[in-house]
């Protein structure tokens, strides 16, 4: 299967931002995030809608948001403000967007019928940027139709786990959210690593949701250590006090980074010499090895580090 040439992008802490709040959108601009997306869907009340629709519009095309990805979650495609989003915002500032996010997707039509609106808008509005696409994993359906998603279109970048209205799609106790549920172990195991192994499949970044309480610094830094572990590439942040701890945890120590480097030089020059495999300090490394460590400097040099 060959995978499509997707935007390296960093994903290490998604910013989850208001679109009805102008004093939260210049703020979230100057924070140096690796990402920031303006929302139009639950954090904005239905009668707001149209307004943050103006006033990300506004934002994006008055705003410095240095190296932050550009973002807008959109309604999703079974509510009345789903086109109307889409359409008002690229019209309005498409040249300025890098993404938009699809909340609430259950299968691949939904995914396709934002794809060809997309597609129509960039050809009448000769948009030189391709806007990429993100769809939120937050149902039952969805979670069950994720390879299908995953699958849809070559402008999907990225899938998110949304645990929240997950939790209510599957009947899941709202303690979950904040990691207070009681189950003997991490209760989204699952549905991350079916995540990840979806998006790894078809050349996707995996991406974990939102942490609810944000008094609780050490529980969000334990959630973004899990999603990590899984191969997920970075968190949501609800408040900008969870940024530092996300692009942290999500990127490699300066001592890992040093050692692979070291480790792919050694095993290229024994490659020179016919060796399929060395001895590193002191532990055997081959081919497979080398697949870990060039995804460590593949994230390194993103990072810039």
């Amino acid at each position: 299967m060959t995978k499509p040439i997707r935007p390296k992008r960093l994903r290490r802490c998604q910013l989850s931002v208001p679109g009805s709040s102008e004093k939260m959108i210049a703020k979230a601009a100057g924070l140096g995030v690796d990402y920031i997306f303006l929302d139009l869907e639950d954090a904005v009340a239905p009668a707001q809608k149209k307004e943050a629709r103006r006033n990300i519009v506004s934002a994006l095309n008055t705003l410095d948001f240095g190296r932050s990805v550009r973002c807008v979650r959109i309604n999703d495609t079974a509510t009345r403000f789903c086109y109307g989003d889409i359409i008002e915002v690229v019209e309005g500032a498409g040249s300025k967007l890098d993404l938009i996010m699809v909340p609430k997707v259950l299968d691949a039509d939904d995914v396709l019928f934002v794809d060809k609106l997309l597609s129509q808008l960039e050809k009448d509005l000769e948009l030189r940027n391709r806007i990429g696409l993100e769809c939120l994993i937050e149902e039952v359906e969805g979670m069950m139709n994720i390879e299908h998603i995953a699958a849809s279109t070559p402008r999907l970048e990225a899938l998110i786990f949304g645990m929240g209205d997950y939790s209510a799609s599957q009947g899941i106790s709202v303690k979950a959210l904040a990691g207070s549920s009681g189950y003997p172990g991490d209760i989204w195991h699952y549905q991350r690593q079916r995540l990840a192994i979806a998006c790894k499949a078809y050349g996707l970044d995996p991406v974990d949701g939102p942490f609810a309480d944000i008094k609780n610094p050490e529980a969000y830094r334990e959630e973004c250590r899990r999603a990590m572990t899984l191969g997920l590439v970075g968190k949501w942040a609800i408040h900008p006090s969870q940024i530092e701890i996300a692009q942290e945890v999500f990127s490699p120590s300066k001592i890992e980074v040093d050692r692979a480097r070291a480790m792919k030089a050694a095993f290229e020059e024994a490659t020179k010499k016919g060796l399929g495999a060395i001895m590193f300090d002191g532990k055997m490394i081959d081919i497979a090895s080398l697949r870990i460590v060039n995804n460590i400097i593949e994230r390194a040099n993103l990072i810039g580090m």
